[in-house]
């Protein structure tokens, strides 16, 4: 006997009847809002002959950064250390695995939210010895205002498109009968939007030697959102 193939087809859209017929729209809504948080990436490097100097030297830095980075307070919200690495790296000449020097790294992310301390910050991290800064990379919080107030518009349009239709058939919506994200089930991965720039004032008071702050300006961020929405309305009379 032979297994019964599943179907795979997708549902049928819900067609609406003579008594109540159906609207179907898509409500759409985009913002751009000023960014909430930026984030920098800072490689601090070390090398060294042996393998204790070059890790001494890496401690070193490593707690110099960290000491920086913290010395600015509440206008860091997060601070992480990520990949740490000591790798040796051997002669290109004669035989046997001879160590010509050891080269040091950690990878640190510092996530800022007082956009006056970011360049001079930014500065003078990138001012240290052997350290590497990436970014800023721009971002909304996951519970952003911005998010809702997206959504809220999107369902907003999808009820006046319907409300438009309706009208020029010469009648009125009675029902919704579904409202879904669109996408919902597959949404596709965020990712982080491309380092921008941003204007910095001078933070607290800075060392004379100190240099001038970076002069940087926020990326503002686009918010989106989308959603199809169902309704059933008065049958019209054609």
């Amino acid at each position: 006997m032979t297994a019964a193939t599943p179907d795979a087809s997708p549902p049928a859209v819900p067609y609406g009847t003579p008594e109540a017929p159906r609207i179907a729209v898509r409500g759409e809504a985009r913002l751009e809002v000023d960014p909430e948080i930026a984030r920098i990436g800072i490689t601090v490097a070390a090398r060294g002959r042996d393998r204790r100097s070059a890790l001494d030297d890496l401690t070193r830095r490593n707690a110099g950064v960290l000491d920086l980075v913290k010395s600015y307070g509440d206008a860091v919200e997060r601070l992480e250390t990520g990949a740490i690495s000591i790798t040796p790296e051997l002669t290109k000449h004669g035989r046997g695995e001879r160590v010509r020097t050891y080269h040091g790294s950690v990878r640190v992310t510092a996530e800022l939210t007082d956009f006056t301390a970011l360049g001079e910050l930014t500065t003078r991290l990138a001012d240290l010895d052997l350290t590497r800064v990436d970014g800023p990379w721009w971002a909304l919080r996951p519970d952003s205002p911005a998010h809702r107030e997206a959504r809220k518009k999107a369902v907003h349009e999808a009820v006046q498109r319907a409300r438009e239709y309706a009208e020029a058939l010469g009648t009125r919506l009675s029902a919704l009968v579904e409202l879904a994200d669109i996408g919902a089930e597959s949404a596709p991965p965020a990712y982080p939007q491309a380092p921008g720039r941003m204007r910095s004032a001078a933070y607290g008071g800075a060392a004379e030697d100190t240099p001038a702050p970076l002069d940087l300006e926020p990326q503002r961020q686009r918010v989106q959102a989308q959603i199809n929405a169902r309704f059933t309305m008065v049958p019209p009379r054609l």
